[in-house]
């Protein structure tokens, strides 16, 4: 039986210059899988968390009443001492808080110093040891002159994550909201 030309195999030197097309294909890829989970990681799992976070904040300072300027609102449930309230105060950005208007919370979500978190009660500004979340908070008065009947103050909070995964940027949400007077 005499052989075609047409069904002769591939050769080695086919074979090898195939393999390196793919594995250089392949490393290519492997390099956006890598850029695909660290972003899905940061900007939808740890963003989701600190805007979770930010929102629990800003449900426990709109439960005080306007005028409070005692409550410390850094321990959950708030004391009626202790704290700042709603006194004007405080910064929104995460890498300079203000004592009374700063929290930490551990990778879990648990308000570090509480039972259950994997971290010490912060003192004063400094950070404890194993802490994942900051969340910070200002309170600004921004009432007309007087103010008799529409006395307004603007609360905004910052959550933060410590650091981000995969040596990207940290993820962050920013709330803010308006409490008027009486309420």
């Amino acid at each position: 039986m005499q052989r075609l030309a047409s069904e002769q195999g591939t050769s080695l030197m086919e074979v090898l210059v195939a393999t390196a097309i793919l594995v250089t294909l392949m490393a290519g890829l492997m390099s956006m899988a890598g850029v695909a989970i660290s972003t899905t990681e940061n900007q939808g799992h740890l963003a989701a968390r600190t805007t979770e976070y930010a929102q629990d904040k800003m449900e426990q300072l709109l439960a005080l009443a306007y005028g409070d300027s005692t409550s410390n609102t850094g321990v959950f449930p708030a004391t009626s001492s202790g704290g700042s309230g709603l006194a004007v105060g405080g910064s929104f950005n995460v890498d300079t808080p203000v004592a009374l208007y700063v929290d930490y919370l551990d990778v879990n979500g648990n308000l570090c110093g509480t039972s259950g978190a994997d971290c010490a009660a912060p003192v004063g500004t400094t950070p404890p040891d194993k802490w994942f979340y900051r969340r910070v908070w200002q309170i600004a008065d921004i009432s007309p002159a007087g103010c008799p009947t529409s006395c307004l103050k603007q609360i905004t909070v910052a959550a933060a994550t410590s650091r981000g995964f995969g040596g990207a940027t940290r993820a962050a949400s920013y709330l803010a909201v308006l409490k008027t007077s009486p309420f």
